[in-house]
């Protein structure tokens, strides 16, 4: 029997497959493209903010804390990692909502063999924007008042050799609040019930959640993370009992 977190790990794995069916193609291939374009667009930017921003942390650390350089380098880079990905996560995904909404919505029918949300239409998608949108700003809002202090404890000598691993914990609970929230709003599991039902799971989320954040740190693979993270999320909500906490059987 897996483990909570090989559990959680093993939803992500088992994803690719399912993207693979006919049928899904459409709604795997338009949030690649989106996050295709935001990627592109933003990957110079990214390069650019990682150097200014390294160069000037190791520039501000005393004399006399010197020896700590070998120490704070690797660190300042996962945290530097964390914050430029996940934030082109957050982003890609504030674009691609409607359409990741309805990829979640077609692996949960082949899941579970039987088709309960209306069919495709550019009238259904326009219809699901200000939805999934709204639900994408609620995510921004759970998530900048908690990740903005961890942030500012990172800048402090010794205290951030505490506060780095805090952030890349909250990163990666946080990426499993993004993807496994599409299946529940889906279901129209309030966003409460939501983060009730993660912490239920907590270590099948932590296991997930690390899972996607891995991915996003290897170069170009990251762009094909998120539709696998959708379905990964998906199988993640159906086997778990997500649609159970719903209707309450």
């Amino acid at each position: 029997m897996h483990s909570p977190v090989a559990q959680g790990f093993s939803y992500f794995r088992e994803a690719l497959p399912l993207l693979l069916r006919p049928g899904l193609r459409l709604f795997v291939i338009l949030p690649l493209l989106v996050n295709l374009l935001v990627f592109g667009g933003l990957i110079v930017f990214a390069l650019q903010l990682f150097n200014d921003t390294l160069a000037h942390l190791m520039g501000s650390v005393p004399d006399w804390l010197s020896w700590l350089d070998w120490l704070l380098w690797p660190l300042f880079v996962v945290l530097m990692l964390l914050t430029v990905f996940f934030t082109f996560s957050l982003l890609a995904n504030l674009i691609a909502a409607p359409f990741n909404g309805f990829l979640a919505e077609k692996i949960e029918v082949v899941l579970r063999g039987r088709d309960d949300f209306p069919p495709f239409s550019l009238q259904e998608l326009a219809a699901m924007v200000p939805r999934t949108v709204s639900r994408e700003l609620r995510k921004l809002a759970y998530f900048l008042p908690r990740a903005i202090p961890l942030l500012l404890l990172t800048f402090i000598p010794l205290i951030n050799l505490v506060a780095i691993p805090l952030w890349l914990l909250f990163g990666v609970w946080m990426l499993a609040i993004q993807y496994v929230d599409y299946p529940a709003d889906n279901n129209k599991l309030s966003w409460p019930d939501m983060l009730a039902w993660l912490r239920e799971k907590r270590w099948q989320s932590l296991g997930f959640g690390g899972t996607v954040y891995l991915a996003l740190l290897v170069p170009f693979a990251n762009i094909l993370v998120m539709p696998v993270a959708v379905a990964g999320a998906t199988l993640f909500w159906v086997r778990e009992g997500g649609v159970e906490r719903v209707t309450g059987r």
